[in-house]
């Protein structure tokens, strides 16, 4: 809100010193210098050898003798800043700007209207849905529900391996289990069946055998045994996705895709793909990339094959403008070379594509691995934070039902913004006690101020129309200020796919709504009253649209 006007104004202004180039401003680091900035003068003076101080007094004095009703005022500050303060009619219409805003009208040009297709967490039947899985949902969920915030027409898609090696231990740790026990437990069948793989050359060598067999179907007691395991993790995940926010539009299964990528693999030989030793390759080598393998020497397609397959089909099955595909970053070379296969293929189709690559999410007790079974689940952690959570909240006026909805949410919410609160690419290693601090740097803090606000506003009502901004005091003023920073935070969210920014701008607004609150009376405080509810109002606006940006639990009363 005001970028356009102000920028216009400053280049009309100006229009007489022969600008070399267009002005643009920013928000400052410091409100205590005005709401805007703009480093116009220090470029200016670079290109024409003058001092920057000089050119930004003469400016401020040019632009103070032509104020437009949004500015009260422009000053120089060194070493040539130009710093723009907001008229209190300007302030008060932001404020009330916010609290009118219609559903949708932040949405923003350059996504407005634009088909974006975000494939994300991808767990694997037969396998656990680990802390892995839960770090890539947590960023796709944020980047798919902040770009729905910014006007685009999202589709959530997962992508989840049903057929390959895994399975076919899965179903041979199953058999085994079966016959020693007489029952399946799918939880472990992988582990047991990853151990006869490992450790025993004969089950190595009939896992092998199993594996074509799942792929061919031609084994009626496997398909039922495979039916059975693959419901089983469907439903489990079903079960954490409800847990995690996550509704997905459409599910593509590596048995959908493998077909066409092996059809797509085999109708390119000679022209992308080679024949090496039995196998197909992609020779990467040529490319400065890698070689991969797409079908081995049994004929059966790799992960890579089937990659591209779903890519194919997905831009099929949802023609769009973007396709951003979110994953560990441990695949990051490997997609180059799938992007490479794609664009030899379907160029149009490769440049749409997007690979979000992050990192790990780690605990204190160190790595963890599925092959043996030492997993530690989505659920469980989850589980494990909020039982630390009950500790810590309010337990008057909630029953044991609520206490346990609530310490779940507030867990949900404090893994969440655990993973998002640092750029996407490093790892992170998940602390238990800062997380679930309501205090300062975390998600249970940004949910107990929302929960805090909405308190104040259910104990009177209020009318928006009665703002007096002139009353603002300087904590006020900032609050309102920071308020107007959510669309240019949701532009920057948006164009660096990375929820980080959105959460040092929320860390931000909500401590200064904090002391604002602890240093101001807002119920029965006079003719200040109603701007203070005013200005309440409009923070759990804005809160509320952050939290759901971050896929973060939203609760009126913790």
């Amino acid at each position: 809100m005001f970028f356009n006007v102000i920028s216009r104004w400053l280049e009309q202004a100006l229009k007489s010193e022969d600008l070399t180039k267009e002005p643009k401003i920013e928000y400052p680091k410091d409100l205590k210098f005005g709401d805007f900035t703009s480093n116009l003068c220090l470029i200016e003076a670079k290109i024409k050898g003058l001092p920057a101080m000089d050119l930004a007094e003469k400016f401020a004095e040019i632009l103070n003798q032509n104020l437009i009703e949004e500015v009260s005022k422009v000053t120089a500050i060194s070493p040539g800043f130009l710093n723009f303060t907001l008229s209190d009619k300007a302030i008060g219409n932001l404020v009330l700007g916010i609290i009118n805003q219609e559903p949708g009208g932040l949405n923003m040009d350059f996504v407005r209207g634009k088909k974006i297709i975000v494939e994300y967490t991808d767990p694997n039947p037969f396998k656990e849905f680990h802390i892995g899985h839960l770090m890539t949902n947590t960023i796709g969920e944020s980047i798919s529900s902040i770009l729905e915030i910014a006007g685009a027409d999202v589709k959530r898609v997962c992508y989840q391996g049903d057929v390959g090696m895994h399975v076919a231990k899965a179903i041979y740790g199953a058999l085994s289990q079966k016959k020693e026990t007489g029952e399946v437990d799918w939880a472990t069948a992988y582990a047991t069946g990853s151990n006869f793989f490992d450790t025993d050359e004969t089950a190595k060598t009939e896992i092998i055998k199993l594996n074509k067999k799942i792929y061919s179907k031609e084994d009626k007691e496997i398909n039922v045994l495979y039916g059975e395991g693959k419901k089983w993790s469907l439903d489990k995940f079903e079960e954490i996705y409800k847990q995690l926010g996550t509704k997905f539009d459409h599910y593509f299964f590596e048995s959908e895709v493998a077909d066409l990528g092996v059809k797509t693999v085999k109708d390119n030989i000679g022209k992308i793909f080679e024949e090496s030793d039995g196998a197909v390759i992609f020779p990467g080598e040529k490319y400065d990339l890698h070689s991969r393998v797409f079908l081995n020497s049994e004929g059966l397609p790799t992960y890579e094959a089937k990659e591209l397959g779903l890519s194919i089909i997905k831009a099929k099955t949802f023609p769009a403008d973007l396709y951003i595909v979110v994953t560990a970053n441990e695949i990051n070379e490997y997609f180059k070379v799938l992007k490479k296969t794609i664009s030899l293929i379907e160029p149009e189709l490769e440049e749409k594509i997007l690979h979000l690559g992050h990192g790990m999410l780690r605990l204190p007790t160190g790595k963890m691995s599925s092959r043996t079974g030492m997993v530690i689940t989505a659920e469980s952690l989850i589980l494990a934070i909020s039982r630390l959570v009950k500790d810590k909240i309010k337990v008057e006026n909630f029953d044991k039902n609520d206490l346990g909805i609530i310490s779940e949410k507030v867990a949900v919410g404090a893994l969440k913004y655990s993973i998002l609160k640092q750029s996407v690419g490093g790892d992170i290693v998940f602390d238990f006690e800062k997380s679930i601090s309501f205090e300062g740097d975390s998600g249970p803090y940004l949910m107990y101020s929302y929960a805090r606000a909405k308190s104040v506003l259910r104990k009177k009502e209020v009318g928006v129309l009665d703002l007096k901004s002139e009353l603002f005091n300087e904590e006020e003023r900032k609050l309102a200020s920071l308020l107007g920073h959510l669309p240019k935070t949701i532009e920057k969210t948006v164009t660096g796919y990375s929820s980080h920014f959105m959460i040092q701008y929320l860390l931000e607004l909500t401590s200064c709504f904090n002391r604002f609150y602890a240093n101001n009376k807002i119920i029965d405080s006079g003719e200040n009253e109603t701007n203070r509810l005013i200005l309440t109002k409009a923070f759990s606006k804005i809160l509320q649209i952050g939290l759901k940006s971050l896929g973060v639990p939203i609760r009126e009363r913790m």
